[in-house]
């Protein structure tokens, strides 16, 4: 089972307590933020990675033309965004939303249960055609792909927990490769805070995700996607040094430089 984390843009109080209540129920859905404004949304994206922006058109403080705009400046990973419009005011600002990666637009006055259903359609479509460009693709292009690439080939699936804890720590690492000498008080603490858990259950979340894969004897994958024999059948890598892996392969890939493997394997705080 998939699960998404939701941020929902929209001058309306009333519009937005609807959304909520009927998303926070959904089964599919792991968080959901609200944002009364384009650049309290703006905010909030740059606080917490979100897998999809539902936002109003027209907004006090930055409209949602200009936050699309903002986005494309950001160095994270961006949310499929869905862009909801009052009326139909012209294919020229259409057209605009979707050249600046608007993925679907909805107009009001629309019901939270169709913009759930439109929502998962969306994700589920995206999530197929982010796997099959995983597994077909030389090179993924975004850093969410390359990580689903590397998941999929060692064989973490994607409806357990460890699975979207261990992207996360994986993806922050990969912007602050110095959290990987900080696991216990900065990396853990920041993944439980994003996902409203604890960092004992991130820690045991992730641990049972790497378990997983080696279950399925996914070993010579691990090893293929690293270039030299690290483990054995008997050896599973701790938390830290399967993250510290997996981020310093991402951030060769990126052009950084990246400390070697083994020194980086050295200094993982446990």
């Amino acid at each position: 089972m998939s699960e998404y984390r939701v941020l929902l843009a929209d001058a309306s109080a009333s519009f937005r307590r609807a959304a909520a209540e009927l998303f926070a129920s959904d089964k599919n859905v792991l968080r959901f933020v609200e944002a009364q404004d384009g650049q309290e949304a703006l905010t909030k994206l740059r606080e917490e990675h979100f897998d999809v922006l539902i936002s109003e058109l027209v907004m006090p403080k930055m409209d949602g033309l200009d936050l699309l705009e903002a986005l494309q400046n950001e160095p994270s990973s961006r949310p499929d965004v869905i862009m909801i419009v009052s009326y139909m005011r012209s294919d020229g600002l259409l057209q605009r939303a979707f050249a600046k990666g608007a993925s679907y637009v909805m107009l009001k006055p629309v019901e939270p249960e169709y913009l759930l259903r439109r929502m998962l359609d969306l994700c589920r479509t995206g999530e197929a055609d982010a796997v099959k460009r995983a597994a077909f693709s030389p090179a993924a292009k975004t850093l969410d792909e390359k990580i689903t690439a590397v998941f999929l080939s060692v064989g973490i699936p994607a409806h357990i927990k460890g699975y979207h804890y261990l992207r996360e720590a994986i993806r922050m690492v990969f912007y602050k490769p110095e959290l990987i000498s900080h696991i216990t008080k900065e990396l853990y603490p920041g993944i439980a805070l994003r996902f409203n858990t604890s960092p004992s259950k991130v820690e045991r979340a992730i641990r049972h995700a790497i378990e997983v894969s080696w279950t399925r004897g996914k070993i010579e994958n691990v090893n293929k996607l690293f270039g030299f024999n690290i483990y054995g059948k008997n050896e599973k890598p701790t938390n830290g040094e399967f993250i510290a892996l997996v981020a310093d392969k991402l951030i060769i890939e990126d052009g950084r430089q990246a400390q070697d493997p083994a020194s980086q394997l050295m200094r993982v705080g446990m």
